[in-house]
């Protein structure tokens, strides 16, 4: 790799900052090449002593200002091309800045490349709860504990937004951001050991204040936030339950409702039971992990649902994320554009989906080029010829108007094509022929393939169910519309 590259590690002067610096040194003396330039960010408040750190190392302050500012701080006065983010628990191998080079040697549509996390868990027992929730970092998404991005993309969408408090969906609110651009993100080679650092006691009670966060993610990215940033909902609506059915029991026992409140109790007994349960059947289920896992049960649905509420209310006037305007939109044909008949070859079937024409038109009259990509097995089956694909397709543009582009696969499932929905082909192929990068088009189709081949290609996948769109693909869908007309709405009202 030949651009300039920066490490930036934000830190509140934890005892694994050494262990860290010490592994990152020692990775340089590996490594050879270019010495990278280390920047370590001191985010504790107010005066703290300095830090120790080796010979070479930049040291800023932030002012406990949290992570996002922090690592801002620190990917703004740096010089590299590639900024490569550190946490400050992390343990690199002596082998990871020449993971990092060949992990960076990327297209350039790739804007960010995340490490392979290990998470070590003891060897002779069961994991505590707390050791289980760290281990799920190890297939978390575009998390910066180890996470490489490109300077000028940060710039473009303007780094880490600040709003974010804590180490917590900040990293995921930058990765749909950088997503929103065009851009790729990958997961590399390189691995980066997390160790579990200690727990404090009662610290899963204090992770309940991101679910204030969670709210913050949804103002700015839309509803479908979670399947884009790979984010599972977790237990939100359980707490929920829990929690009303609590206010419910206490509500009715003063008013004197006594089987009223025993109904709501027995309830939420059950609810808290099954939720103590999960966290401590798999445990080591000593006497301290018993206790506090029995605690936390009872006093973490009312502290996430309470968070919850503070964040809707807390952030009751955040305006969404616009998106960058897409460059393109590729459109599928049948079941999207025009009613599906099988392997059609006749003209006089071709009818249009309800306001498709509409759709299109708004599409055109703001610019964007439109093209079609369709799969026609029926070429390669021997039911249809070119000729009659051609001639449906001249229907289609007389009743719909005229496309940018016609791309069509006529090749068997079977035959082992790269064009074939859901291979990239087709979409990759239209975006040449418009001029326009993959990364910046929007796929709109009716089935699961159409969304595969818009992720495999790097765009942007809109789903227009219909009756034959199976239950599996519409949940498994990052963006849904109800109709076509839906759909550009989608695409108009997010352009910028």
């Amino acid at each position: 790799m030949s651009a300039a590259l920066s490490i930036v590690i934000p830190t509140v002067g934890r005892p694994s900052l050494q262990v860290l610096l010490t592994s990152l040194g020692l990775a340089v003396r590996r490594g050879g090449g270019p010495v990278p330039e280390i920047l370590v960010v001191d985010d504790r408040p107010g005066p703290a002593a300095g830090l120790s750190v080796p010979a070479g190392v930049t040291v800023l302050r932030c002012g406990g200002r949290g992570p996002a500012a922090a690592r801002n701080v620190g990917w703004r006065a740096a010089s590299g091309d590639w900024i490569a983010f550190l946490d400050d628990d992390v343990v690199v191998g002596a082998d990871w800045l020449t993971g990092l080079r060949h992990d960076l040697e990327v297209p350039t549509d790739v804007a960010g490349s995340q490490a392979r996390l290990v998470v070590p868990l003891p060897p002779d027992r069961r994991p505590t709860d707390w050791e289980r929730g760290t281990a799920g970092l190890a297939t978390s998404s575009w998390i910066t504990a180890d996470m490489a991005y490109r300077r000028d993309v940060l710039e473009a969408v303007g780094g880490f937004e600040e709003r974010f408090p804590r180490a917590f969906r900040e990293d995921a609110d930058l990765a749909l951001r950088v997503l929103d651009t065009g851009h790729r993100l990958v997961r590399g080679e390189r691995t980066t050991t997390h160790p579990v650092r200690p727990a404090a006691r009662w610290a899963s009670l204090r992770q309940q204040r991101g679910n204030a966060d969670d709210v913050l993610m949804r103002r700015r990215h839309g509803r479908d936030w979670r399947a884009r940033a790979r984010a599972p909902l977790g237990r939100r609506p359980q707490h929920l339950v829990g929690t009303g059915l609590a206010v419910a029991a206490l509500t009715a026992l003063v008013a004197g409702r006594r089987r009223t409140a025993l109904a709501a109790a027995a309830g939420w007994l059950a609810v808290t039971a099954e939720f103590a349960g999960r966290r401590i059947l798999p445990g080591p289920r000593d006497r301290r992990e018993l206790v506090e896992m029995l605690a936390t049960s009872v006093l973490i649905p009312p502290a996430a649902t309470g968070h919850w509420l503070a964040g809707l209310w807390r952030h009751r006037h955040v305006r969404p994320v616009r998106r960058p305007r897409p460059a393109a939109v590729l459109v599928d044909r049948d079941g999207t554009l025009v009613h599906d008949v099988p392997y059609n070859g006749d003209p006089a079937q071709v009818r249009p989906m309800d306001g498709a024409r509409d759709a299109l038109d708004r599409l055109r009259a703001a610019g964007l080029p439109v093209a079609v990509i369709s799969n026609q097995s029926g070429v390669g089956r021997g039911l249809l010829t070119m000729e009659q694909v051609r001639a449906v397709n001249a229907r289609v543009e007389e009743l719909l108007g005229p496309f940018d582009g016609w791309l069509v696969c006529p090749h068997g499932p079977d035959d082992g094509c790269d064009c074939r929905k859901p291979a990239p082909g087709l979409a990759l192929q239209a975006a040449e022929l418009l001029g326009v990068e993959p990364g910046r088009c929007v796929v709109i189709g009716d089935i699961g393939a159409d969304m595969e081949c818009a992720a495999a290609s790097g765009a942007r996948g809109i789903l227009v169910p219909t009756a034959a769109t199976r239950t599996e693909e519409v949940r498994a869908a990052r963006e849904r519309a109800r109709t076509l007309g839906d759909a550009v709405d989608l695409i108009l009202a997010g352009a910028s």
